[in-house]
């Protein structure tokens, strides 16, 4: 279970990556990049970062890149955050399927 700390900094963790893959998707052109959710350990030196990609089609070439600027999006979220956090987590990015399980129970239950 989460302390309070934890999730004031996922909140602000979770605001400032929405506005830096704003400006990062475009740059890529025609994809949509959304934080759907951070889970940081109890340290507070780890975050879990939650992507939603559409299109469907590209979301290998993007996670792909995502994680070739892993650096420079810690390195912009240092910059966003360095008056509020002592130490900036290490970023983990994971793709987030809830909308594609969603969308797989929607269909089943049609049939």
């Amino acid at each position: 279970m989460e302390t309070t700390r934890q999730q004031r900094i996922a909140r602000l963790i979770q605001k400032d990556l929405s506005d830096i893959f704003l400006r990062f998707t475009r740059a890529l052109g025609g994809v949509l990049v959304s934080v759907s959710e951070v889970r940081i350990s109890p340290d507070l030196a780890i975050a879990h970062v939650y992507l939603s990609i559409f299109p469907q089609n590209k979301v290998a070439e993007t996670m792909v890149t995502i994680e070739n600027e892993k650096g420079r999006i810690r390195g912009e979220m240092g910059t966003l955050e360095r008056h509020q956090l002592r130490i900036i987590p290490e970023l983990h990015f994971h793709l987030d399927e809830t909308i594609d399980r969603m969308e797989r129970i929607d269909e089943l239950l049609k049939q």
